[in-house]
Order: C-alpha cells, then structure tokens, then sequence
C-alpha cells in the first residue's frame, strides 16, 4: 500500500526569506528577530545624533549668551578706596597691547615662512648589494651530470637596500657607516677596559629611507610564470600619519627570495616631500617657469603672473582677465575668479614620478664568490645618489613659536581667568546699583519714594498700553490711591496685563 501524504500549502515568503530553511515538519518559516535589529538600530542611532546635535547646539547657545564684559561700570572710580580701578584699566591696555604685538608676530613668522621658497637638497647615498645561497656551484656534491633540472631548488638569494645621508662635503663610504652601525647595536649600558663611558658615535644619523621616501616598490623584469614564488612586484609603503614613529624608521630594506637565475628589477623611490609636491602640466610649467612646485607655490605664481601683467579687474578685485598663457591653462576662458583657481588647476598637478634604480640580481659565482685574482669584492654593491628635499631645521622652531606644546592648557586657563573677571564686573556692577539706590534714599527718602511711585505708575502704564507720557509723573491722582474693583488697579485690563507679565518665562528656564 503507498504511503499517502497530506500537501500542506505553503505560505508566501517574504524577499528575505527566499533561502529554503531546513525544518523539522511543514509550516511557514517562523522570522528571524536578528533581522529587524537593523532597522530599529539605526533609527535609534539617528535619533541619538539628532539628540547629541542639538544638545551641542543648546551648549554653544548657552556659551554665546555668557557675558563677556570685563570693563569696569562708569562712575566706580568714586566709590572706589585708593588706585585699584586705575591699575585695572592699564592692565586691560596693556592686555591689548600684547594680544595685539602677538598676533602681528605670529602673522609676520607665519608669512616669512610661507614666502620663503627656499629649499634646501641633500645627496642620499644608496647601496644594492645581494647575497645567494645553495646554487647549484655553491653545491659541491652537484655537478651537471647529477643535477636534476625538474626537482625542485632551494636556491635563494637577498638583497639589501641600505641608504644613508651624506653631510655637505662628506663623500663617507659604506665601511664608515658600518662601523656606526656596529657601534650602535652595542650596549650602551657597557663599559670600555678602563671603566669609563663608551663614546657616541660622531654621526648619529636618524634612520634615512623610511624618512625620505613614502613608498618603495621593485619591480621584477620576468613573467609571473617564470618566477619560482609567482611573484613579480614586492612593495613597501609608509603608513598614514607615522611619519616620525619609531617603529616605522629603518635604514635598509632586506628581502629574501627563491631564484637560481641572474634577474633584472627596478626599484622605483617615491620622495616624501612636506608639503607635497606636483609635476605640473606644460601650460602651467610654462607659466612659472619650474616643472614641480606645491599648491601653495602654485597659488602664488599665478597671483603675482596676474598681478605684474595687470589682468586685475577694477570692479571686482576677485576677477582677473585672461592672456594667451592663462586661457590655455583655463579652457580658452577669458576671465576667471582667484577664488576658484584651486579647482582650476587641480586637472594640472600629476603626482611625481618615483626615481628609478636599475639593478640585476647576480647569483652566479664571480659576484658571490670572485676569484682573489680578479681584485673585485664578493657581492660588490651598486651605488646611486638621489637628490632628497631637507627640511627646514628652522621649522621646528617656527612651530614651536606658533603652536607651542602648552598651547591648549594655557587657552584654557586664560579663559577660566576671563571667565572669573566677567563675574567680578557683574557683581561690581550690580554692588555699584545697590550703592546709588540707598544713597539716594538715605538723602531724600520722601522725594525717592515719589520717583519711585511714579516710575511704578509708569511701568503700569506700559502694561495696560495707554502709556503716552514720558514718565516722571508724581503719580498723585486720586485715580492711583482708591483700590477696590472700580479702582485703575482693579480694572480687567490691569489684571490681564499682569497676568501674562507674570506668567511669561523666567531667565532661568528660557536659558
């Protein structure tokens, strides 16, 4: 007898659902819950920035309505014992005087430096040597009869790529620089024969290829295929905002590779140059004159090119006209705004080429191993010099001046300071009221409350909206001294007006 089965209908699956479910019995797949947490998660995290900008835009509400005055009141000189007003107010010229000195020495540091186009090059010496290992004439026990071409080798070679600056008018060779490198890597903790301190060495050079170069890239001219390892490209750069760490600092780059065959490679050196540099375009190199140049040296060529062939515009100081030089830097325009040069020649700047070092990997014997006959040293290096861009050593100091390491903590406490001398002008201020209201009621009490009364009948005035009088009135009508609901004080206007004079938001709560 076959066996009979009842066909369930299946229910619709939603788009999420497509992907069978592997269950137990028939029935709808009951939903994930993991599958709803996105939607409800990113709402609730929109809803917290919005919360969180604008509780920052309540906080800088807040901090603009502060008060900001610290001048003393006018007329506190009086009521003041000794000269403490006086020396306040040569203080507060003298803190103008200073802001202002400091400001003007900034600008002056800040644009002799931008001006100064001078620029400093240094030679960098860079050595490329290489080391081989079980070839097959390193082998004793291989010969061409023995040698099987199909097993697979062990032959390996390294090279070493080491790089050093050379000071002016010093031609140091790589023997010097090793023995610096021998004296480094002892301890400094140690002691010489007769106890006394070991000497620094003469040149401490800081580590030079990782400081002048962002990236180093060889390139191997061979197939990807003919390459024991399938490699034709190894690459190192410089990672994102290290430029000074330790830990990325080296004075030579070493690889290891398998290889039984001399190999031609290109190691390609991209400079690191602060602030960046650009290859400019034909129009552009032709306008200043200079094939690289940065952004800033850019900016400022076309301003003074502009501004010495007078293409400056008399009713817009931001226009310019537009020669033959420029229309063909600018699409054959005829004018251009200065503001939108930076965008302008953004299609103008090309990255710099990387330098460019030949060198074949030598593996056989007369460069691993030379006879002593021949003269020539086991694994003579290749040298090369590159031109490198120095820094200024004028710029840390310059630094130092404009953004000093304290900068952040000194801002604060001088405006914790101000901060502090707001709130003593405020209660100066406030002293300084509550001294005339008792003095000149301690003169002429009858006279004050009568000033006082008409000023009250003045501010009613103004609540009930009748008021067209100037004030000062002696408020002794017989309409302001009867009470009672037929009185001006019992009107339902007067206690309207009140009313919502009363019921408006206090300072407190608005702020």
């Amino acid at each position: 007898m076959q066996p009979q089965y009842r066909n369930y209908p299946i229910p619709a699956q939603p788009a999420h659902h497509a992907t069978p479910t592997r269950r137990g019995g028939p029935g709808p797949v009951p939903p994930q819950p993991q599958q709803a947490v996105p939607h409800n998660y990113a709402h609730g995290h929109v809803q917290q920035q919005q919360r969180v900008e604008q509780e920052r835009r309540e906080r800088m509400r807040r901090i603009a309505m502060n008060p900001t005055d610290k001048n003393l009141p006018e007329g506190i000189d009086d009521l003041c014992i000794g000269d403490g007003a006086t020396r306040y107010r040569e203080l507060r010229d003298v803190e103008r005087i200073l802001d202002s000195t400091m400001m003007r020495k900034k600008l002056e540091i800040a644009d002799s430096v931008h001006h100064s186009r001078a620029r400093r090059h240094g030679t960098m010496r860079i050595w490329i040597s290489n080391t081989a290992e079980n070839q097959p004439w390193q082998n004793s026990e291989m010969n061409n009869e023995t040698f099987d071409f199909e097993s697979e080798t062990n032959a390996t070679y390294k090279v070493k790529i080491q790089g050093r600056l050379l000071d002016d008018g010093n031609d140091s060779d790589l023997e010097d620089e090793e023995e610096e490198e021998e004296e480094e890597t002892k301890d400094p903790d140690a002691m010489d024969e007769d106890g006394a301190e070991p000497k620094k060495s003469k040149n401490s050079k800081p580590k030079f290829l990782s400081q002048y170069f962002t990236s180093i890239i060889i390139d191997f001219d061979r197939a990807k295929g003919l390459q024991p390892d399938n490699f034709t490209q190894i690459e190192w750069k410089k990672p994102e905002g290290q430029n000074n760490a330790k830990e990325t600092n080296f004075s030579e780059l070493v690889f290891q590779r398998k290889g039984d065959e001399n190999i031609n490679v290109t190691i390609n050196l991209q400079r690191s140059n602060h602030p960046e540099r650009y290859r400019l375009s034909e129009p552009l190199a032709e306008l200043l004159d200079t094939d690289e140049e940065d952004r800033a040296g850019v900016m400022m060529g076309i301003w003074e090119y502009a501004r010495s062939h007078n293409l400056q515009q008399d009713e817009d100081e931001r226009k310019f006209a537009c020669d033959a030089k420029l229309k063909a830097l600018f699409n054959q325009q005829d004018t251009f705004y200065f503001p939108n040069v930076p965008q302008l020649v953004k299609p103008h700047l090309k990255p710099l080429p990387p330098v460019q070092l030949k060198y074949t990997i030598r593996v056989d014997k007369d460069y691993i191993s030379p006879s002593s006959e021949s003269g020539d040293a086991a694994s003579k290096p290749t040298v090369y010099d590159v031109q490198v861009a120095l820094e200024d050593p004028l710029q840390p100091l310059v630094m130092d001046l404009l953004r000093p390491k304290n900068a952040v903590e000194t801002l604060e406490n001088i405006r914790s300071i101000d901060d502090q001398i707001v709130l003593l002008m405020a209660a100066i201020g406030q002293s300084k009221a509550k001294h005339a209201f008792f003095t000149s009621m301690a003169k002429d009490p009858a006279a004050f409350v009568k000033r006082w009364l008409s000023s009250q009948k003045r501010d009613l005035e103004v609540l009930l909206g009748e008021a067209s009088r100037g004030g000062g009135e002696d408020a002794s009508g017989e309409e302001w001294h009867r009470g009672g609901l037929e009185g001006v004080w019992g009107s339902d206007v007067a206690k309207e007006s009140v009313a919502l004079w009363l019921a408006r938001p206090s300072t407190s709560k608005a702020h």
